[in-house]
């Protein structure tokens, strides 16, 4: 064989023996030599011996146990090429067999716990074996992140788990599904129309909040929330508000609850029947303005109409002549609590 042919027989057998390590392999590699900073490890397959940095050893006891001549496996922190070596590390070893188990639970659909540590724009951060996740907001049961969830542990999904780009993404929305389905026949068999339950708030939209009752969600709609008049469900509900409900309706095909807030307290319309009379000067309290009147609470949870044409001056502007808080003086004109209405008039009551 000419030297030709040698030199191309060990560079084909060379490549044929090395191999590509990427960053968060694990590798296995026998310590050979103390250098300036760390060791020179010997990693099969690899064209030059790789470096571990002292820092990348641990506390100080695994630095002491390090010895000449022992085979460990360790996390690639750097990938080799023509200019640098491997660099190597043992303290990482548990972060890869954390993001490993990760990706089990990933691939076959396992459900976490996961601790919530920070509020940030648009999702919360979480603690996950010693590993920052993201629970974008979208995938939190509640919708909107809130102060109260931190510190907190919930269970999530693992949607997305890169070591190599630092990359954790959970869903808690899918996970409470899951325990949805699995308890969902249970919960409601236990649960009968007219019954009082405690649940907590855990989704709130513009048309009601979502109210957690043993594990499963029930709609507390806006129309349930308050015998009066209330903008957004904000206004008198906050994300976390644990509450008693009474349940109205339980849809047994479709496995929904609906509840209601407002039952829980007397009808006022019921409580106002023999207070008022029509003719009656009474003194209340702007609610709200419109294009059409204005409405007037004159008693807890009983609002009444003073429209417009009741009003005082021609063609009058409810936008000037009233605003929400102010308290007015006027006549009930029409008393019909059975159908909850109550028309007003300032016009009438000033007529000599």
């Amino acid at each position: 064989m000419t030297n030709a042919q040698m030199d191309e027989f060990e560079k084909l057998l060379d490549e044929t023996l090395s191999k590509t390590y990427t960053v968060a392999d694990i590798v296995e590699g026998t310590v050979i030599k103390r250098e300036n900073g760390g060791y020179l490890v010997s990693v099969k397959g690899a064209k030059t011996e790789a470096f571990l940095p002292d820092k990348e050893i641990g506390n100080q006891d695994e630095a002491d146990k390090l010895q000449i001549g022992d085979v460990r496996e360790f996390y690639v922190l750097k990938e080799e090429n023509d200019d640098d070596a491997m660099q190597l590390s043992l303290k990482r070893i548990a972060y890869a067999q954390a993001w490993a188990q990760l990706n089990d639970a990933k691939n076959v659909g396992d459900t976490i716990l996961a601790k919530v540590v920070s509020i940030v724009k648009g999702g919360v951060l979480v603690d996950v074996a010693d590993l920052k996740g993201f629970i974008p907001s979208s995938q939190l049961r509640t919708g909107t992140p809130f102060e109260g969830l931190v510190d907190t542990k919930i269970e999530v999904k693992v949607l997305e788990a890169d070591p190599k780009k630092n990359k954790l993404i959970l869903s808690q929305r899918l996970a409470v599904a899951e325990q949805r389905n699995q308890v969902v026949d249970d919960v409601i068999s236990k649960l009968e129309e007219d019954m009082v339950v405690k649940g907590n708030v855990v989704r709130i939209t513009d048309f009601g909040a979502f109210v957690d009752i043993n594990g499963i969600d029930g709609l507390l709609p806006i129309s349930e929330i308050s015998w009066q008049r209330i903008k957004h469900p904000s206004d008198v509900l906050a994300l976390g508000d644990s509450i008693e409900v009474k349940i109205i309706k339980i849809d047994q095909e479709l496995k929904r609850i609906s509840l209601s807030l407002k039952r829980m307290t007397e009808n006022p319309w019921q409580q106002i029947e023999g207070k008022f009379e029509e003719g009656q000067i009474v003194k209340g309290t702007v609610n709200k303005v419109a294009t059409f009147g204005a409405f007037i609470n004159i008693f807890p949870g009983v609002e009444a109409l003073l429209p417009i044409a009741e009003m005082l001056g021609e063609n009058p502007n409810p936008f000037n002549l009233y605003k929400v808080g102010d308290e007015v003086e006027v006549l009930i004109k029409k008393f019909t609590p059975q159908e909850h209405r109550i028309a007003l008039s300032v016009k009438d009551m000033k007529k000599d």
